[in-house]
Parts: C-alpha cells; structure tokens; sequence
C-alpha cells in the first residue's frame, strides 16, 4: 500500500505536470491572440502588454499578501539595476514577437525559441566558462549548421528567430543572477516598464493614432487582457517548477515553439520550401541531443544520489564503539 506523502507526492507530480502543459501550451497558441488586437500597432500593443501586466500582477499580489520583498529590493540597487535590464531586454523579446506574428512571419518567431536552449548553453560557455558535455558540442555545432542551411533558405541569416533567441537567452541568464520569484520579477520588470509605456501610450492618444479609445469597447477589453495574457502562462509556470523535475519542465518548454510551428504552417498556411525543412529538421536533431544528454546526466545524478544515501545508510547501520550500548548483566 502507498503511503499518504506517496500519494500526495504524485498528486503534486501530476498537477505539476498539467500546470506546465498550460504554462507552455498558453505561450504556444497565442499567435492566434496578437492579430486579434488589430488595427492596433505592435508598439501600441506592446506598450498595453507593459500597463495592465502590472495593473494584473499587482492585483495578484495584493490577493497573495507578497510585498514584503519590495522593501528587500529596494536596499539592492545592484539586483535593481539587473531587473532593469532585464526588463529592457525583454521589452525587445515581446515586442519582436507581437511584431513578428502580426507580420506573418509566425514560423520564424518559432525558430527563435527552438535555437534558444542552444543559445543559452553557447552563452553559458562564452560568459560563465561553463564546460560542455561530447553530446552538447554535437548539438550546439548542429544548430549552427541550422542557422546556416537557414539563411541560404531565407536568402537571408534569419534575424527574428536569432533576436528572439539571444534576447531571451540573455532575460534567462540575468533572471538566474537576480534570483526572485516569477511572479515578483515579472511585478518589479512591468513597474520599470510602466511609466515608458504609459507615457508612449498618452502621446498616441494626443497625437490621436491610439486605437484602444476608438476602436470600441471589445478591442479595449482585448488589450486590456493583454495583462492576463502574459500573467497567466507565468503563474501555472511557477507552480509547475516548484512540482516537476527540471529534466520534465525542461522537455515539456519544446511545447510552446511546437505549437507555434504548428500554427505558423496549418493555420496560417506559411511558406515551407525544402531548404526551410532542412533548417528546422536540424534544429530538432540538435535538440534531440541536447534532450537524450539532459536526460542521461539526469540518470546519473539520481543513481549517484542514491549510491551516496546508500552509502550513507550503511554507515549508520554499521557498529561502532560510539554507537554500542552496554548491555545489562
């Protein structure tokens, strides 16, 4: 019979599993939310994204009672000035994206974040030292044999997909150096960002070209849920993260870019010339390799673990002249 933290041990496994399935299945349909908010421009987009984001995970806050970290960051002003590039910096993933989907260029953006885990492993070598394992060089060497077939393809190297990326690559390596919750960073990030885009958003309505006043009130309320849009997907994100291992939230994240291949190519009939499947079938043979190491290392760590409270039990276990209790005659 399982015991009761068994039970609830899976419990918590199987609803972390669902919360990352939602996480990364929100972050792979909403190519289909963005041409919704037309006539409206990928900045003033963007710039309601940065508003009610805030308005949203301030709410969320409130809810949850979590402020006591403001006053925390407040005295860092090292960790303030790494969430405010962070902030810069995903700035230019979002806007990128949103400009990039309402462009009909949806598989691109999807390239972007399939090349990203192998951005991420080049930058941990080229600014962290990081070595890398025979199968990670396979799989980064393979990416950049991708971007090459892909800008023969294009006629072009494929910018979107590689500013996506390393824009995303570099708001993950700063979020690992400030280290706070998903739902304080992105609180923090959206109030440096907040006064930028409400100021944009007041010169619009004075220039009179802001569509979110005379659009009527559905397209108001779309990009007023543009907070929702983005708070959502990152709160199921951090329960899940807190639930699975890292090895599962690591293959569940391949959803989002699949997802949105999916869409660019059956739901926006995108062009997909020979040289462009090859790019992309290169792609995913990399990450293939970066996922059979992941998780063979992973094996490992356990086995090794395990091993070592093995060990561990055994010492316990064994006599020693510390351990023996006299007996009574």
């Amino acid at each position: 019979m399982k015991s009761i933290r068994s039970v609830r041990s899976e419990g918590e496994q199987r609803a972390g599993l669902l919360y990352g399935i939602g996480a990364y299945g929100l972050w792979g349909l909403v190519p289909l939310f963005w041409p919704l908010l037309k006539p409206a421009g990928s900045a003033e987009i963007l710039a309601h994204r940065m508003v009610w984001s805030l308005l949203f995970v301030g709410v969320a806050l409130l809810a949850l009672r979590r402020w006591g970290w403001v006053r925390e960051l407040i005295r860092q002003p090292r960790k303030l000035g790494l969430l405010t590039v962070a902030a810069t910096v995903i700035s230019i993933n979002w806007g990128g994206y949103i400009w990039a989907v309402n462009s009909g260029r949806v598989v691109e953006a999807s390239l972007g974040y399939f090349i990203n885990p192998l951005v991420t492993i080049a930058m941990g070598v080229l600014l962290l030292k990081e070595r890398l394992r025979p199968m990670q060089w396979a799989a980064v060497s393979i990416g950049l044999a991708a971007v090459l077939v892909l800008a023969i393809g294009y006629g072009r190297p494929p910018w979107i997909s590689l500013m996506l990326a390393f824009s995303f690559a570099t708001y993950g390596l700063l979020k690992k150096k400030i280290n706070i919750g998903g739902l304080e960073s992105l609180a923090a990030e959206t109030a440096i960002q907040f006064l930028p885009a409400l100021a944009f958003l007041l010169w619009l309505s004075a220039d009179g070209s802001l569509t979110f006043s005379t659009e009527g009130l559905g397209h108001a309320a779309l990009l007023a849920s543009t907070g929702l849009v983005t708070a959502v997907p990152l709160v199921c994100f951090g329960a899940a993260a807190i639930r699975v291992p890292l090895t599962t939230l690591g293959l569940l994240q391949y959803l989002a870019p699949v997802f949105q291949f999916l869409l660019g190519v059956l739901y926006f009939h995108e062009a997909m010339p020979p040289e462009r499947w090859a790019g992309f079938a290169l792609v995913w043979l990399a990450l293939s390799c970066l996922t059979w190491d992941a998780m063979g290392s992973g094996r490992r760590t356990r086995a090794k673990a395990a091993e070592a409270a093995e060990a561990e039990a055994v010492r316990l276990s064994t006599p020693t002249p510390e351990r023996q209790t006299s007996t009574p005659v």
